[in-house]
């Protein structure tokens, strides 16, 4: 969670931002008058809006009264803008928050009131209770830099790449299905359908049109798959000398391959935790019990963080119990569901990704391989 000292009410201009395709809103305060102040940024282009934003912080300092050099923080949601506006604003001087959203505590009436200006003014209250060390409400994001974001985007882009070769795979499977064909996608497949070789099973041709989907397919996926492989071929130098270090160490464990240590440390240990809770919430993989009065109900785990590394450790976490049986953690696993039914299986095998999150973790920090776990040979 993001740390941050404790500045002087009277010496700090505290600002909120509601961000929105046309336009912005802001809610600034000094803490010393009862009402906000509560403006529009209407520029058309988004740099716009951020120099307009400077002007109105720096306006307001001269209109308060406030000191050339008092502090100034400002909060936002996190959304579909990113970081950009937090590194901007921080490279001039500026404290920034970006909270989660879905941690923002809001009335629970059937209708309540939504707008811009009230949402601006809710983000402001949270900044000032943050300010004053209430830190149990809502989450702050941490803000990774441009160069750690740049890097976890070559892993999503092979992601991307690998499902759209599925994803072709399966279109042309579906259209041979359609007319009752089931020839194999082969290398050899386009030129058997021009040469009029793809047929029913009853001998009978394809119609013309059919062709020329295929063919049409089998292009878009050549080119695809032309693109992953030579996205694999460089993708690892492309990435600093400590970030390829830490994933060398990780593919070092049978059941860990370099893809996976790949995805795992450029989205989850980017972060400095300091405690294996922090993982696990980190993850979304910690339960969430519902307790009160007679009700006494697990409602399963939080599902809060990075879906993409809950996904991943899930899948990291069946590999383990079959290339690691003889660890600690497979034969807690063995123990645990002995005579459980699927749906028991699925259910322990999440416990088993926070714990193995957590061992990959002391493993690449402090070095202590994973109780009973067996290091691949060179």
């Amino acid at each position: 969670m993001q740390q941050a000292q404790h500045p002087n009410a009277k010496a700090t201009l505290t600002a909120s931002l509601e961000l929105a395709g046309k336009s912005w809103k802001l809610a600034a305060t000094d803490g010393r008058r009862v009402n906000a102040t509560v403006l529009k940024l209407e520029a058309e282009e988004r740099w716009a809006r951020l120099h307009d934003l400077l002007a109105q912080l720096e306006a307001l300092k001269g209109k308060w009264s406030l000191p050339a050099n008092a502090c100034v923080a400002v909060i936002y949601e996190a959304g579909q803008d990113g970081f950009w506006i937090a590194r901007e604003l921080q490279s001039r001087g500026v404290q920034v928050f970006v909270v989660d959203a879905a941690s923002i505590p809001v009335a629970r009436q059937a209708r309540r009131r939504k707008t811009d200006r009230l949402d601006a003014l809710k983000l402001l209250e949270v900044l000032r209770a943050w300010l004053r060390g209430e830190r149990s409400e809502v989450h702050m994001v941490r803000i990774p830099s441009e160069d750690a974001e740049a890097q976890r985007l070559l892993s999503r882009n092979r992601g991307l790449l690998q499902k759209e070769v599925s994803q072709h795979r399966d279109r042309m499977g579906k259209l041979l299905l359609l007319h009752g064909c089931t020839d194999a996608l082969d290398p050899t497949f386009p030129e058997r359908v021009m040469a009029g070789q793809v047929r029913r099973r009853d001998g009978t041709a394809l119609p013309p049109q059919l062709w020329e989907c295929l063919l049409l397919e089998w292009e878009r996926l050549e080119l695809v798959q032309r693109q992953l492989a030579a996205m694999e071929k460089t993708l690892l130098q492309q990435l600093p000398q400590p970030i390829q270090r830490c994933i060398a160490i990780l593919a070092q464990l049978k059941g860990v391959g370099w893809v996976g240590a790949m995805r795992l440390v450029l989205e989850l240990f980017w972060r400095d935790f300091t405690n294996r809770r922090q993982i696990g919430a980190c993850t979304g993989l910690v339960s969430q019990p519902y307790d009160s009065g007679d009700s006494h109900t697990d409602q399963g785990i939080s599902k809060q963080g990075n879906r993409r590394v809950r996904a991943l450790l899930v899948e990291m976490a069946w590999m383990w119990l079959r290339h690691q049986p003889r660890s600690e953690l497979a034969q807690w696993f063995a123990r645990r569901t002995a005579g459980a039914n699927k749906r028991g299986k699925r259910v322990a095998i999440v416990a088993v990704a926070r714990r193995l999150a957590i061992a990959l973790w002391r493993y690449l920090r402090d070095g202590v391989v994973p109780a009973g776990a067996q290091l691949k040979t060179s």
